[in-house]
Parts: C-alpha cells; structure tokens; sequence
C-alpha cells in the first residue's frame, strides 16, 4: 500500500457526493482507503438506520472502500455535543488507523454537522508528537457547501483538483445506491444531488482547471 486514507464523513452519501471519483483513483493509485461516517444520519429524517447503514455500505463497496466505520452520533445534533466527543472518536480512529492522509468537510459549510466535523477534525490532526497525519484536506458536498454564505470564512476556496473522468459514471452508480433505499437522498434535478447535477459540478470543476471532470479540494497542511 502506498498510503493509509481516512475520510470522515459526517452522513451516509457525504462521502460519495464528496469524493467518490477520488476514493476509486486512490484505491487504482494502490492506497488504502478508510471511511468513518461519523452520525447515525438519519434521526433529522427518519428512523430506518440499519438501512442507511446498508446503503452506505452497497455505496462504498462500489467505490472500492477497503474499511468503513460509523460512530452513531446523532444526525443534526453534533451541536449540542461538547466538541470533546466528537474529537475522541476521531482520534480514537486515527491512532487505529495510522493514515498519513485525512479529508474532511469544509468549515465553512451550511450544515452544521459538517462544521463540527471540521473542528473536531482539526483538532485531532494537530501537527505534534506521533500523529501520523502528514496531508489534511476539505471536500464539498453538494446541496451543503455551495449554500453557505458568500463571505470569505465561509466560501470554499478548492487550490488542489482531481481528474475523475474515468470514475465519474461509477461515481453516480454509487450514489444511485441511496436512493434504491431512500428516494428523497438523490431527488430529481434540478436538486444538486441528482444524478444530473452531479455530472454537472464535476464538469464544472474541470473546467476550472483543463479536465473534463473533477473534484476539488482545499488544501489545509501538507508536510513534506
């Protein structure tokens, strides 16, 4: 394996809308990749967990996901939660996990949920002592990122792209596994997270840099 990745995901989908093109580069690229959905996802929505978890693990598997974690905190509520509890989950993960690279949720996003999950991820990557996390990264999540407000500590500012061209379909054919269980988790266009849609951003941030499709990141700490 060339490297160890941790992405944390606040909800089942955020992972695939995220960076489901970059989880099949990665894993053809030889690397490990490990999801850990950090929330139950669906106590804001309704109450049929076991089979979010379901899609969440027929989504995964069709992006190649090698380990996928959930952490059962409540959907909606990370809020309410001293920030001490969503760091230790975390933390807990990486020193199991040992990745040298992480991505998280954008700071800045509408959803609160995902806010935390920045925090609290920043936190557990502090750049001291054994953490082996060299590369910290931020992902946009459609219908979340793109709604916050226009003002620069809330605006996502990718600096660093991925060619997903090859994977984009697949990408879609995963996504499409939420909505075999939940209809309402891929609604129809023009709803950012409808099939459509998703074609329509990748192609919009590849065009922001030559590729045909893309995702997008932003860089927080690279160590060299």
């Amino acid at each position: 394996m060339k490297n160890k990745v941790l992405i944390i995901a606040a909800h089942p989908d955020d992972e695939t809308y995220g960076l489901g093109g970059t989880i099949m580069k990665l894993k053809e690229q030889g690397n490990e990749v490990n999801v850990f959905i950090m929330t139950d996802g669906v106590t804001a929505r309704h109450d049929v967990k076991s089979l979010q978890k379901q899609a969440a693990e027929n989504a995964c598997k069709k992006l190649g996901v090698d380990n996928l974690l959930f952490g059962d905190l409540p959907d909606q509520k990370l809020d309410e939660l001293a920030l001490l509890e969503v760091i230790k989950p975390i933390s807990k993960t990486i020193t199991e996990i040992n990745p040298s690279i992480v991505f998280t949720h954008h700071g800045g996003d509408a959803n609160q949920d995902h806010r935390t999950i920045f925090d609290a991820t920043i936190v557990a990557t502090r750049p001291f002592g054994n953490n082996p996390v060299k590369e910290l990264y931020t992902y946009e999540v459609a219908s979340s990122t793109e709604w916050a407000p226009s003002l620069n500590h809330w605006t996502f500012q990718p600096n660093y792209y991925i060619n997903i061209e090859n994977y984009l379909d697949k990408k879609i054919e995963a996504a499409l596994e939420y909505s075999k269980t939940f209809q309402s988790e891929v609604p129809p266009y023009p709803h950012p997270r409808s099939p459509e849609a998703i074609k329509i951003y990748a192609e919009k941030r590849g065009i922001e840099v030559g590729f045909r499709s893309a995702e997008a990141f932003q860089i927080i700490r690279k160590l060299g």
